[in-house]
């Protein structure tokens, strides 16, 4: 797990709405124009964003060219412009990570409160899992980490989580494009460990990191399910393996599923996947 060795104090840290210390012109006016398209009622020509954003013809012709390129505009028959299908994942992947966030807080919080041990919420990011949300251990002895940061799938408690929740043709084409790379010697390196592993995952409803990305580092999570019944999210519980032994864990494993369920429900979730037991 990514670790924060001391407090950074870069300038962008600082940095506060309506800063614009930093501001990059180019990308302000590619913003600009996509603003402008996502408060129209309509379409517009190229003529009329010009005009609208008081842009050279060129410019606005070149950021057009770019932003139709990249998906996140399109152009109809009469040539006029309107956002593209990649403003729509956006927007989707925007509002799913609110909604995580907002509907996980107050649980996360108590499970962190409960444990005293770190809390991590994520979302799988290609062939990653990323923190969208933390919440510290007191312990003078805890995990380090930050928002933003990824970790792989195959050796973390969520990135199993991640990997167990698709369906199996999905999960053995992911699985095998993935670097199995070792990062302990308890890491699981070969593909039939991690199936075997992923249908343990499967059947329990919870996954373990065992030591397998770091050193002394043991965690536990479990998904979140959204109303569809997709694994929208993961969160796990992460602490020093001094602290986390197997007496603790098993008494930490209905905590975690009854945090799952209570989340889920929240996002509009009925009742546990078929493939998950209440064991």
């Amino acid at each position: 797990m990514p670790r924060d060795p001391k407090p950074t104090t870069a300038p962008a840290s600082g940095l506060k709405s309506g800063d614009f210390r930093y501001g990059i012109t180019s990308l302000q006016r590619g913003l600009k124009i996509l603003t402008l398209l996502a408060n129209s009622d309509s379409a517009m020509s190229a003529t009329e964003i010009g005009r609208a954003t008081k842009l050279h013809g060129s410019t606005v012709h070149r950021f057009l060219v770019n932003l139709e390129n990249s998906g996140y505009v399109s152009r109809d028959q009469f040539s006029n412009y309107c956002l593209g299908p990649r403003c729509i994942s956006l927007g989707r992947a925007a509002l799913q990570q609110l909604d995580v966030r907002r509907a996980s807080a107050k649980e996360l919080e108590n499970l962190n409160r409960s444990t005293r041990e770190t809390v991590h919420l994520s979302i799988r990011s290609g062939l990653t899992a990323v923190y969208i949300e933390k919440f510290d251990s007191p312990e003078p002895l805890r995990i380090f980490s930050h928002i933003g940061a990824s970790v792989p799938l195959h050796c973390t408690a969520m990135g199993k989580i991640f990997l167990a929740s698709l369906p199996q043709k999905e999960q053995s084409q992911l699985l095998a494009s993935l670097d199995l790379k070792r990062f302990t010697k308890m890491t699981l390196c070969t593909r039939s460990a991690m199936a075997d592993e992923l249908a343990k995952v499967k059947a329990h409803g919870y996954a373990l990191d065992n030591e397998e990305h770091e050193p002394h580092i043991k965690c536990i999570a479990a998904p979140i399910w959204d109303s569809r019944g997709e694994a929208v999210a993961a969160f796990s519980i992460t602490g020093p393996a001094i602290r986390m032994h197997k007496s603790r864990i098993r008494e930490l494993i209905p905590l975690v599923k009854a945090t799952s369920a209570a989340i889920s429900e929240s996002l509009g979730y009925s009742s546990a996947p078929a493939q998950v037991s209440k064991g």
